[in-house]
């Protein structure tokens, strides 16, 4: 599996309006935005007193011609005081963008994950989860490491490069200029030189990556290996892989050895040079030895700023690419939810539902109509249930009546009101869905079941446990309710699961209840006492069931046959097995000749 790394984040062009998107970070600041302001005060003062510190250490080194002891130790007291102011600022400095950008990022991760959790499925049918864990994990930590260090130090750079320069300019206006034509130049040379390194050197481990994918594939499918005899192709493919990684490896170091030789001669001879001419004018007179000490050492402050300002550019570069892309989901309209707890009272609904020539098309693939033309009621106390062939469209209804998608076409009504003239919250508070494969989140059974009512009683939990069937089986747990259930819940059996999952939907107490093929991947003592479990879950509630197992659906008040997006037929159990040539009826003969 391909690894996914900060480095590998994209860049953006620095614009006005990506500049503007970036500065909507500061609204997110709150009371916090002083800091930063501070902040940048600090880092002027840190960079002041950064170039304070090659002059007097010039200044030091002169007190020897001028046999002057007095000066040297005035002076010496003067660069510790310096080193000392330098430390407090540069403390302010960092402790003050450290606290702006956390309060400032735990605004905006709670403002994005706040959004994302309120977006309509539309948009998670077209998002991949790990797209979305990156906005918050990779792009968040690259504006976090930009705000805390990246910008405070491109800034600081950029200070001691133009003070750099003016004070060598006034030190020697000559040196300066042999210095600007040639210390910049080969710094930015050595940083190009050791970029292209840097990504030669990622390739290498690409293809290291790619060699250790045919190990784990092998491993994992040594059965298919060994059953086709086939060890000698896996052992031929990684040797290929292998050399392919040696033929690059070999060239980098190659590359490496260029760069090496380069730095050697180019970067330390440019210094060489500069030293060269400075130690003439010494003898000339034109410049003292203090003065040229000076130089180099600003010289050494101005080359490493060029070096570094690149890949401090780069870095934000990503941040602003980082920031619009954590931008673009904050922009995304979210449905009309509370993130709040108890924001609204939910009143109940009796139950009734009607679907009126619905019609629907996923928006990922309009030119497919997956419902076409769909009619049905269903009325308070009613079990319906709705069976066909896969991807007719059956689970569709249940996202449909739970608003994950706009319908295209027609109506549906709840208790003789339109579905979209509800309040949300009021919508799917009255419905309950109990899934195929259920979804535990990785905490206790506890929580699980109180997923339904967060502020439920013990004794609510414990009662929905047991007319969920699943009380036996949670007693019989060292840890009982407090129990873990591990990631999605795999530490339970797939019978187990669905019966929390029931005791969740009893604690709600919906008015509508959705099953959508609730039993279908259970084995037969499971099914049992899930059946028994759903059983008590219908009683007095309007019933949605989606099914596979026709056995589960025989005492069901009406039975719809959905076909190629419509409702081919419609009946009870007995009476669609009167129809000649029906589809529900061979669906049975097929079942229960099977079974």
């Amino acid at each position: 599996m391909a690894r996914f790394e900060e480095n590998d984040l994209p860049k953006a062009k620095i614009t006005a309006n990506s500049l503007n998107k970036a500065k909507q970070i500061f609204k997110y600041a709150g009371s916090h935005k002083w800091k930063f302001y501070v902040g940048l005060i600090f880092l002027l003062l840190t960079g002041g007193t950064a170039l304070a510190f090659p002059k007097l250490m010039g200044i030091l080194i002169d007190c020897v011609k001028n046999n002057n002891v007095v000066q040297a130790d005035n002076i010496a007291i003067g660069l510790v005081l310096i080193l000392l102011f330098q430390s407090i600022f540069s403390f302010f400095r960092l402790s003050l963008f450290v606290d702006f950008t956390e309060n400032t990022l735990a605004n905006i991760r709670l403002e994005l994950y706040s959004n994302l959790v309120k977006l309509p499925m539309t948009f998670f049918s077209q998002k991949r989860v790990g797209e979305l864990n990156s906005r918050i994990s990779s792009d968040i930590t690259q504006i976090q490491d930009t705000l805390t260090s990246t910008i405070a130090e491109f800034l600081r750079q950029f200070i001691l490069i133009i003070g750099g320069v003016i004070l060598l300019a006034s030190e020697s206006l000559k040196l300066t200029l042999l210095m600007l034509s040639v210390v910049p130049l080969v710094a930015v040379a050595a940083v190009i030189f050791g970029r292209f390194i840097r990504k030669y050197s990622k390739k290498v481990q690409d293809h290291v990556a790619e060699s250790q994918i045919i190990v784990e594939e092998t491993m994992q499918g040594i059965s298919i290996v060994k059953a086709f005899a086939n060890e000698w192709y896996e052992v031929a493919r990684y040797n290929g892989k292998i050399k392919e990684v040696v033929q690059l490896a070999i060239k980098g170091g190659k590359y490496r050895g260029y760069f090496a030789s380069f730095i050697i001669f180019c970067l330390f001879g440019s210094i060489v040079a500069v030293v060269w001419y400075g130690v003439r004018l010494s003898i000339s007179g034109e410049m003292s030895v203090g003065q040229l000490i000076s130089f180099v050492l600003y010289s050494t402050f101005v080359g490493a700023s060029f070096g570094g300002i690149a890949e401090l550019y780069a870095q934000i570069q990503k941040a602003i690419g980082a920031t619009e892309r954590v931008f673009e989901l904050l922009d995304e309209t979210p449905e009309k939810i509370s993130t709040h707890s108890n924001s609204i009272t939910i009143s109940k609904i009796q139950g009734n539902v009607s679907f009126q020539n619905v019609q629907f098309s996923y928006p990922s693939r309009q030119e497919i109509q997956v419902l076409k033309d769909v009619s049905f009621t269903a009325n308070y106390g009613q079990k319906i249930a709705i069976v066909g062939p896969s991807g007719a469209g059956k689970s569709t209804i249940s996202s449909l009546l739970l608003r994950f998608y706009n319908i295209e076409g027609g109506s549906i009504l709840i208790d003789n009101k339109n579905i979209y003239d509800f309040d949300l919250e009021q919508l799917r508070g009255n419905m309950s869905i109990v899934p195929q494969d259920v979804i535990l989140f990785g905490g206790t059974i506890k929580e699980n079941i109180a997923y339904g009512k967060p502020n439920a009683t013990d004794a609510e939990i414990i009662i929905a446990a047991k007319q969920a069937n699943a009380y036996n089986f949670i007693d019989s747990f060292p840890e009982k309710f407090e129990t873990l259930v591990g990631e999605r819940g795999i530490k339970l059996s797939g019978g187990q699961r669905q019966r929390i999952a029931i005791a969740r939907a009893l604690l709600k107490n919906p008015s509508i209840l959705i099953l959508d093929e609730a039993t279908s991947s259970l084995d037969s003592e499971s099914e049992k006492l899930v059946q028994e479990a759903l059983e008590v879950l219908m009683e007095g509630r309007t019933s949605i069931i989606i099914a596979h197992r026709l056995s589960t659906i025989r005492s069901a008040d009406q039975i719809l046959v959905l076909d190629n997006g419509i409702i081919s037929e419609k009946g009870t159990h007995d009476e669609l097995l009167k129809l000649e040539k029906g589809v529900y009826k061979n669906l049975s003969n097929l079942q229960f000749t099977n079974s």
